[in-house]
């Protein structure tokens, strides 16, 4: 099927890696594709399997990413910008996630109070 079995150099996965690298997931394997993984087709041929990260581990994700794109740790941000990054997280489904509060708040390195501070502002902005 290619160089190796995931067919890296292929068009599809080539396509797909900063999608799945995006939202921590790892790329296997169709024939070792297990339980909730996926399967992806190209033109009638299995390519490539996506492993989906657990959620708790894509919050872990989300929050690296967040980190390297800002280019310090989260908690250096101000104000402003903490507040930008709890409305990512909150349309990304963090605070779905058990703990998700908690582990954002560590992250910023703020109280829990201050994140539902935040997401209250933000969700009285929306509803006025």
């Amino acid at each position: 099927m290619g160089e190796d079995a995931r067919a890296p150099g292929h068009p599809f996965v080539v396509a797909i890696k900063p999608l799945v690298d995006a939202m921590g997931g790892d790329m296997v394997a169709p024939q070792e594709a297990q339980g909730d993984d996926v399967v992806l087709t190209w033109e009638g041929e299995d390519v490539v399997a996506v492993r989906l990260p657990h959620l708790s581990d894509s919050l872990d994700h989300i929050l690296a990413e967040l980190e390297r794109r800002h280019g310090v740790p989260l908690a250096e941000l101000d104000r402003r910008t903490k507040q930008s990054v709890v409305r990512i997280l909150e349309t990304r489904g963090a605070f779905s996630v058990r703990h998700g509060v908690e582990t954002v708040a560590g992250a910023l390195g703020v109280s829990r109070f201050t994140v539902y501070n935040y997401l209250n502002r933000e969700n009285g902005r929306s509803t006025s």
